[in-house]
């Protein structure tokens, strides 16, 4: 195959529009340009408060490449990848080019048909543990992608992330330019981005574990808690640089596909990599060399509703 047409750029657009992004802002651009497939960032979604460094925005876009990738994987023509391609162009986040083709394999086909089926879910999760086996999948997920996951295991390790998710939460609250930004991206029911209010979690509660973001005013029940002992895991990478964070996105994607696959439910829990002390304890906590990237919650829930998203007309750049 000597380059990628318009259909392979409109099946790659529509897989990579379906990974997450810090309250929804769907930060990408898909451009077909020689024959290879880019992955560009879109500036003007960025969060200018709440990603001043790019971070959330590289980890993003890494995701959407991952789903390009299994995208174009399945349908036989599997991309070679390169990340950060050129220095002078520092919006292109990654291109693709075709390789050998060749049938997909069974696990590109299970990762392909979790795509549009993985989505955030906010609700509190069955007391059911994650199985063992899934768990090792989850993890060898994040390596296949040059990158590792921490599940923390026992109360202890779950208190002491709880205290600093919360610290980080109350720093980020404090702050009123942010929670100003979150605000014009929160609630939005007839927007195609965004975060709608049946996307949010209930109002969380002091007795909770895990911070959540104020999406939503609605509360949940009285006497109904989240889950008293939830999975958290911490992905990171050995590196913090701009490949690092687009790299950590993709296997962050790996990952929740992976979740989906499985049968379980996921939600990102962000707050502790957004404030730099509160990572750097994070980091020092888990007694690895490396950075933290993202935490995630993983259980067993009942199913909820996607945030919505843009067509793939929009998110194209194409000749005009």
């Amino acid at each position: 195959m000597n380059g990628y047409d318009e259909s392979d750029l409109r099946r790659a657009a529509a897989a990579g529009i379906q990974a997450p992004s810090m309250h929804n802002t769907q930060p990408w651009i898909f451009r077909l340009r020689d024959g290879g497939i880019e992955v560009l960032a879109d500036p003007a979604r960025r969060l200018t408060v709440a990603d001043r460094g790019g971070w959330a925005l590289r980890l993003a876009l890494g995701a959407a490449t991952f789903n390009a990738r299994i995208a174009l994987a399945w349908a036989g023509t599997p991309a070679e990848v390169v990340l950060l391609p050129d220095a002078a162009e520092p919006e292109i986040i990654a291109r693709l080019t075709p390789g050998r083709t060749r049938p997909p394999t069974y696990g590109e086909t299970d990762l392909h048909a979790a795509i549009p089926r993985r989505h955030s879910n906010r609700q509190p999760f069955w007391p059911d543990p994650v199985p063992a086996d899934v768990r090792v999948r989850l993890i060898e997920a994040a390596r296949a992608e040059h990158a590792w996951l921490d599940l923390l295991v026992g109360m202890t390790a779950l208190t002491g992330f709880s205290e600093l998710a919360h610290s980080a939460d109350r720093v980020l609250r404090r702050d009123e330019r942010y929670q100003a930004e979150l605000v014009t991206w929160t609630d939005t029911e007839d927007a195609a981005d965004g975060m709608p209010a049946y996307a949010g979690a209930p109002v969380g509660e002091h007795q909770d574990l895990i911070p959540q973001r104020a999406f939503t005013g609605r509360r949940r029940p009285p006497g109904r808690d989240y889950e008293p002992e939830p999975l958290v895991g911490i992905l990171g990478t050995a590196g913090d640089r701009r490949i690092d964070q687009v790299q950590a996105g993709q296997a962050l994607q790996r990952v929740l596909l992976t979740v989906t696959d499985a049968g379980l439910a996921s939600s990102m829990i962000s707050q502790p990599i957004e404030v730099p002390a509160a990572r750097d304890q994070l980091r020092r906590s888990l007694s690895r060399t490396g950075f933290p990237q993202i935490a995630l919650r993983i259980g067993f829930g009942h199913p909820g509703q996607r945030s919505p998203r843009r067509v793939v007309d929009d998110v194209l750049d194409l000749p005009v």
